[in-house]
């Protein structure tokens, strides 16, 4: 019996279920419902050359937008967020993983959300796909020491890695927004489908608009910012002949920043 349940709890923990929260399940699906109220919908910016996605049937973002409206720095930004209760993402996870790297890079990085290593140790990319991201960015001269800033689309962790809901997309954008808005980035890299579909409002998959510039707007200042989407690295490692073709998105990088004069 004792080796029946280790295998049980080994076979859970190969599958995401890594953490202990609670003697019954609960469904987050519901919970994340339960938290949303009706607000203005968030702001879509605009993609080029994509197929945009129809408007979700979502309930609105309840107060995030309010709450951002006065928030100025970085710091301000951070503080929103620890105070803010209505994503019941929070509740479940370690940390608010808020982001990492140099405030004032022209390179941005946005992937999709922590995972186990980031939510225990409170920053973005620290694990294995983190190190593999180290290594992609540090081939074309680029560093979360020197001159990258990195965030995600939700700054808590789903419990036991499993893909956010639409609702707890929508309820966590209005924070990446204004992060991207402060970190002002010339050149913004999506990490994932997820990110992508997230902030270029596009129903097109990673292999279909990766390796080509696109456009983001920053629209509290109506700058475009130089878009590109490539694979997430936690994708890589799973799949490593895909590889090869992260390299050349990195390398379209390279070019994009020596044309910018900031490389």
């Amino acid at each position: 019996m004792i080796n029946e349940n280790l295998n049980l709890l080994l076979w859970n923990m190969e599958n995401g279920a890594d953490e202990a929260i609670g003697d019954a399940p609960v469904d987050y699906f519901a919970k994340s419902e339960e938290k949303i109220s009706a607000v203005s919908a968030p702001l879509i910016p605009k993609a080029t050359a994509l197929e945009v996605a129809p408007a979700p049937v979502l309930p609105a973002v309840p107060l995030t937008q309010e709450l951002l409206r006065d928030v100025k720095t970085l710091e301000e930004l951070k503080t929103a967020m620890l105070n803010f209760n209505g994503c019941s993402l929070k509740a479940t996870a370690m940390n608010t993983v808020f982001g990492g790297g140099v405030p004032e890079s022209k390179v941005m990085l946005v992937g999709e959300a922590p995972g186990a290593d980031e939510d225990r140790i409170g920053l973005p990319f620290v694990g294995l796909s983190g190190k593999l991201l180290d290594k992609m960015l540090a081939s074309i001269g680029l560093s979360r020491e020197k001159n990258v800033y990195i965030s995600n689309i939700l700054p808590w962790r789903p419990p036991g890695n499993r893909t956010p809901t639409p609702a707890e997309v929508a309820l966590c954008l209005p924070f990446i927004r204004k992060h991207i808005e402060l970190i002002n980035p010339d050149i913004l890299i999506l990490l994932g489908g997820s990110s992508a579909s997230a902030l270029l409002a596009t129903t097109e998959g990673v292999s279909r608009i990766r390796g080509r510039w696109l456009e983001y707007t920053i629209a509290e200042t109506g700058k475009s910012v130089d878009t590109l989407v490539t694979f997430h690295p936690a994708f890589l490692l799973r799949s490593a002949a895909q590889k090869k073709i992260a390299w050349k998105d990195m390398l379209t990088v390279k070019q994009k920043l020596n044309a910018l004069g900031e490389h």
